[in-house]
């Protein structure tokens, strides 16, 4: 191990990695898959020099309902290999703690070098919402406003942050389980973002008009209802990353004109919803439009104002390779 190997902590990842920036590694990454120059491995894979391989391994818990990962990433030539590993615990949020832990490490390309150790939690969060600005606006229609958060958590708000840098937000709808906290949350978002937020009481109400969906949960039973869509809204599930995770229910995939996820073969096998589908002929394999096809004009998602859109990220790990060499070049004053 050198002695220029970076550690940054929660509290450097997060000044290191702001929204545009965060933004702008995701769509790099979406481009590289939607390119074809990253294939996903949801074993422990090999990388090979130099195309990405966006490793991904869930293991749920025996004793709880927690959820271990590990990712396994090269994004492209010039960035090393990234691997991340971590857990899902939801009973932290009644502790008032992030849901998500993890830790991210860098190696050199050329060398296979330690280059750097990082706080995997902010960059988790941050890719996480920075991917879906970028799927709300390659999927969303250009005067989309109104923004539905459901979940007030850390996830949740980074949403709100993320959004706001790709579309002129007029007002943002909050509902979660505990009053106070979506309550906290709104009253948050409208002092950070100046704009007009309150908390709702149900979410049929927070999702009501919205013509931009974001449910952050980690929900097993849906918590948006495609009866309750307006048309032409985009709905963004970043909770429904396992198979028994459902954040929105059929109907939505019925409503929706089509059906966009981070990565085909990842999501039927991991994301709840599309898994249902699929099951029941909802669905086919071929159904399913992989963000970089859209970012990289592949594949059609929209096709007018009033078509219903819905994304499933389950998470790449290409997405914590991009963000984590943003992070490193950052901290090196590298452009």
């Amino acid at each position: 191990m050198t002695d220029d190997v970076l550690f940054l902590s929660r509290d450097q990842v997060t000044a290191l990695l702001d929204a545009d920036t965060a933004i702008a590694s995701q769509r790099a990454a979406f481009g590289a898959l939607g390119a074809g120059g990253a294939a996903d491995a949801p074993g422990p894979p090999d990388l090979p020099d130099p195309p990405d391989l966006p490793g991904k391994i869930m293991h749920p818990s025996r004793f709880d309902d927690s959820v271990v990962f590990a990712y396994v990433s090269r994004l492209s030539r010039d960035t090393g290999a990234v691997a991340k590993f971590g857990s899902v615990n939801p009973g932290n949020a009644a502790a008032g703690l992030p849901t998500v832990h993890a830790v991210i490490t860098v190696l050199d390309p050329v060398t296979g070098e330690l280059v750097a150790v990082m706080d995997g939690t902010a960059v988790t969060t941050l890719r996480t919402a920075a991917a879906s600005a970028v799927a709300f606006d390659a999927l969303a229609t250009a005067d989309s406003a109104e923004l539905a958060l459901i979940g007030s958590g850390t996830q949740a708000l980074a949403h709100a942050r993320a959004v706001a840098r790709v579309r002129d937000l007029k007002s943002v709808r909050v509902w979660s389980p505990t009053p106070e906290r979506r309550v906290r949350a709104a009253e948050l978002l409208a002092a950070e973002l100046g704009v007009a937020a309150e908390a709702t009481g149900t979410p049929r109400e927070a999702v009501t008009g919205a013509s931009m969906i974001a449910a952050c949960t980690l929900s097993t039973t849906p918590v948006v209802r495609g009866a309750w869509l307006a048309p032409g809204c985009t709905v963004i599930s970043v909770g429904s990353f396992e198979p028994t995770r459902s954040e929105v229910d059929a109907e939505v995939l019925r409503r929706s004109a089509a059906v966009v996820v981070d990565d085909p073969a990842t999501a039927a096998e991991h994301a709840g919803p599309v898994i249902d589908a699929l099951r029941d002929h909802l669905l086919t394999r071929e159904n399913l439009i992989g963000l970089g096809e859209v970012l990289t004009g592949t594949r059609t998602a929209r096709t007018g104002p009033e078509d219903i859109v819905f994304y499933n990220s389950v998470g790449l790990g290409v997405q914590d390779a991009a963000a984590a060499w943003a992070v490193v070049r950052a901290a090196k004053g590298e452009s």
